[in-house]
């Protein structure tokens, strides 16, 4: 089963995956690692108020993005590392703005996604991973603060390269991205900014098959009804799951991928209850009380086989969060990430990419962010059915922490 994986460059260094960094890319820059030694991170940490602080920020971002004509899919766990490993180089107002708009901290978010990343489960039926990069460019005008390398190496252990952010780097970290992500990804960047001074970059995978693979009988053609009243034909799976989910405003489901650890879960509006209203009323807490909720009775579903990916800048979402100064060359306070000639270092764009693929066997799922540093001036009787034929919510959860990893809404199989 081919790997579709997930490429977020970052603000900060995400999730590392020490078997992933030491792998073979070659790249022409230099390699900064000497001298950097990781140490090791022992913190008590609170995994279920951090996975419902994660939610939260996950809802809220899939609120500020989400469009009522348009697949959406977005992998808040990508964007909340990239702003937490942010936040290490960030201080004063810059800092209180990421710490408010993740719910927490930035010891605490350093401890939260440190310990998660220790937990991922990866196993031949399943596997969650992720590698790290840091390119910082080669130049007596840029100079790395230390402090923010090793606390980066010590949470993350991110591989660091200098480099001159020429022709040669933009095919070096293309060529980064490729090998990390099996292929999936070849290419990631079109040009390197000529004000850029960092970029940070994470590979991160997602492939699950499921615990019950659809047969080939259970495959069918439907007709998926859209929310303008419009319809699309559909390939159907039928099947019967034994995880219901319910709130005041949907039903949906849970079906679990091989070994328990992961599982994807689908939330249909009532009908009468739009997609937008029902993003509006999700938060950390209540997506958090429902799946901890669930019933155990039989489910018979139809979930459409689908394909799609999203690309969205998400710097409007962000400073709509409060994210605002960060994006601001007059205010934005990284000093702690390091100091350039040119000026201050500040946020210049946040590009989010995902995919997804839902099939018989299982699925592929993946997520890119981009962000760009710059410097410049059951009874049978009983059963439930959750039919999706028409727009619905799904998620990718972490099951120990009923943390979902991936949120979108699909409005339309076949776009």
């Amino acid at each position: 089963m081919r790997k579709m994986i997930s490429v977020v460059l970052v603000l900060g260094m995400l999730l590392s995956v020490g078997s992933l960094l030491s792998g073979c890319t070659t790249v022409q820059a230099v390699d900064l690692m000497d001298g950097i030694q990781p140490n090791e991170v022992h913190a008590e940490v609170d995994m279920g108020s951090g996975s419902e602080s994660m939610t939260d920020f996950g809802v809220q971002l899939l609120r500020n993005v989400m469009s009522e004509d348009r697949n959406t899919l977005i992998s808040p766990l990508s964007v909340l590392y990239a702003l937490g490993m942010t936040a290490n180089g960030a201080k004063a107002e810059t800092l209180q703005e990421i710490e408010t708009a993740v719910g927490m901290p930035r010891e605490d978010l350093n401890a939260f996604l440190s310990t998660y990343m220790k937990q991922l489960s990866q196993k031949e039926t399943h596997a969650l991973k992720a590698a790290n990069s840091i390119w910082f460019l080669q130049s007596k005008d840029f100079v790395a603060n230390q402090d923010f390398l090793q606390c980066n190496a010590d949470y993350y252990g991110a591989q660091l390269y200098a480099a001159p952010f020429d022709a040669t780097t933009l095919q070096d970290i293309n060529n980064w991205v490729k090998e990390h992500t099996d292929g999936m990804i070849p290419h990631i960047l079109d040009k390197i900014d000529e004000n850029a001074v960092m970029y940070l970059i994470n590979a991160l995978a997602f492939d699950a098959r499921w615990l019950k693979e659809y047969e080939e009988y259970q495959v069918r053609d439907g007709v998926f009804t859209l929310e303008n009243g419009s319809v699309r034909n559909t390939g159907f799976m039928a099947g019967e799951e034994f995880t219901f989910l319910e709130d005041e405003l949907a039903t949906g489901f849970v079906k679990p991928y091989k070994d328990g650890t992961y599982a994807f879960a689908a939330l249909l509006p009532k009908e009468g209850v739009s997609i937008e209203e029902y993003v509006a009323s999700l938060t950390g807490q209540s997506v958090h009380t429902m799946l901890s909720n669930a019933q155990n009775i039989s489910v018979y579903t139809l979930l459409p086989k689908f394909e799609t990916s999203y690309t969205i800048e998400l710097s409007a979402a962000l400073k709509h969060m409060g994210i605002v100064s960060a994006f601001d060359d007059g205010l934005a306070d990284f000093s702690g990430m390091g100091a350039s000639t040119a000026g201050p270092l500040f946020i210049n764009s946040v590009l989010h990419k995902t995919s997804i693929s839902v099939g018989e066997k299982g699925t592929k799922a993946g997520a890119a962010t981009i962000v760009e540093m710059e410097s410049r001036g059951a009874n049978p009787d009983d059963a439930k059915e959750v039919y999706l034929d028409r727009p619905f919510v799904y998620m990718l959860i972490d099951t120990e922490n009923n943390m979902p990893f991936f949120i979108g809404t699909m409005m339309d199989p076949g776009a």
